[in-house]
């Protein structure tokens, strides 16, 4: 769940940053829009890097584990 958490957080974060973007393009990039897609493209990065690690290490555990079972 928190890894599923994480990558909505962090994909949510690189969206808005998208959606300011062309709204600075527009509004001719006011300083508060740079600073705000910034801080989501920094927060997004750290929030969705290992939550992608670890969502694939918890799906390798996961079949790891079915392999491994008697029952299949």
């Amino acid at each position: 769940r928190a890894t599923s958490a994480g990558q909505r957080f962090g994909y949510s974060c690189f969206g808005l940053a998208m959606v300011l973007f062309f709204i600075g393009l527009v509004a001719q990039f006011p300083q508060w829009i740079v600073t705000t897609i910034v801080v989501l493209m920094v927060a997004g990065s750290v929030v969705l890097l290992p939550a992608i690690i670890f969502s694939y290490a918890a799906k390798a555990a996961a079949d790891e584990e079915a392999e491994e079972s008697p029952h299949g």
